[in-house]
């Protein structure tokens, strides 16, 4: 079992849990609790999927573009580039759709994509099927909420790069909450606990899982791409690369000669000269990381433990209710007060220079852990490639409800 960082017991008394059940376990230096199996874990399986560790919104992931533009193309001097992220952060928050189950109001968005007819739809029952199919046509290239963003980026040589973070909305979302129903003997669209439920590949129930979560891969991947894109086309620039990878999701893996099931709840995978796109918070630096190519045998037997992943993102340290507050859904009255206050957030982020569009104080800076000590945490397993400072932030608005953010 590796273990990166620390962590409190309820999250260490998680892991142990999953590690009863799972061939190989790992938790990542942003871990904390989640449902079942904690963010930032990783378990490995022998021809079985845990739904809860892929978690309810399947295949959630970061994209980042590098542009072939700089910051001094949208700006000759500071006021000048100030004003122009004003406007481009209005143009990204008006194309891009954000916020509760919101439908993609865009004339070029990709409801076409082949992945519509894919036949793992077939593993949807059919009564059900066209309402499934239909929602995710609609939402396909939208952002949803919470921690969920468009960002426009500059690395250490002021290159501009377009982060995105989201995953398969609703329909990722009524797969996984559908067969954590079905694997509890209960019916498609019931509502379930949240148990962990260990589908076997080899039978028709994991089987389905197994080609629906793929399909919700996919669609991930074509909503993200899309968006990435969109705001590229935005700033008037090309596309030089992509960096891409899931974080919530399983793949069938060699590991030490063997096949196993990798589930990353909340965690990069990191192979050897593997990139990956890592978020902070709205305030902090991105990093552009790949796993290490290192020949230290010591390292090597690391990245083996962990089994070759690394952190998603910074990791909370705050819940939503802290730092926010509560509130009564219907009248909007106080219930408890938030440890977080619209001035600290704002305070943070003027500091910085981020131009923020939305974001609420649950996604406040001062929720998150600072990502150079998670990296830091993280060994030698990986390497810092770029550093991505921030420079626009467009996320849902305060207060936006929306069921898919997580």
């Amino acid at each position: 079992m590796q273990v990166f960082g620390t962590h409190d017991d309820v999250t260490r008394a998680q892991l142990a849990k999953v590690a009863e059940r799972a061939r190989k376990v790992a938790l990542m230096a942003d871990g904390h609790v989640g449902y079942v199996m904690p963010i930032g874990g990783v378990a490995a399986y022998e021809n079985q999927v845990s739904v809860v560790g892929v978690g309810f919104d399947i295949a959630c992931g970061n994209a980042a573009i590098r542009t072939d533009l700089t910051l001094d193309a949208i700006g000759g001097t500071p006021a000048a580039i100030a004003r122009r992220l004003g406007t481009l952060a209005d143009e990204i928050a008006e194309s891009v759709s954000f916020g509760i189950g919101r439908k993609n109001r865009a004339d070029d968005a990709p409801v076409d994509h082949p992945l519509f007819d894919d036949p793992a739809w077939d593993a949807v029952p059919a009564k059900h099927r066209k309402a499934l199919h239909d929602k995710a046509r609609n939402q396909l290239g939208t952002v949803g909420s919470g921690n969920h963003y468009v960002d426009l980026f500059a690395d250490e040589s002021r290159t501009l790069w377009v982060g995105v973070h989201f995953g398969s909305r609703g329909f990722g979302h009524t797969v996984a909450s559908s067969f954590l129903a079905l694997g509890q003997g209960k019916s498609w669209g019931e509502h379930a606990p949240e148990i962990e439920v260990l589908l076997a590949l080899d039978e028709p129930l994991g089987h389905d899982y197994w080609h629906l979560m793929n399909l919700a891969g996919r669609y991930a991947y074509a909503g993200r791409e899309w968006v990435a894109r969109k705001v590229v086309d935005i700033l008037g620039g090309r596309e030089r690369e992509l960096v891409h990878n899931h974080h919530n999701f399983a793949w069938k893996e060699n590991h030490e000669g063997e096949e196993l099931v990798v589930v990353r709840k909340g965690a990069t995978p990191a192979f050897p000269g593997q990139k990956g796109f890592i978020g902070g918070s709205m305030a902090d630096d991105a990093v552009i990381v790949q796993g290490s190519g290192s020949s230290d045998p010591a390292v090597a037997e690391t990245q083996r433990r962990a089994l070759f992943s690394t952190v998603h993102g910074a990791g909370r340290v705050m819940s939503r209710t802290a730092a926010a507050g509560k509130r009564h859904r219907k009248t909007g009255r106080v219930l408890s007060p938030g440890r977080v206050t619209p001035q600290m957030m704002e305070a943070w982020v003027k500091e910085k220079g981020v131009v923020l569009r939305g974001g609420g104080l649950d996604e406040a800076p001062q929720v998150y852990r600072r990502l150079p000590h998670v990296l830091a945490a993280q060994a030698n397993t990986i390497e810092v490639l770029h550093t991505l400072r921030p420079l626009i932030v467009v996320m849902a608005g305060e207060g936006e409800f929306d069921p898919y953010k997580d």
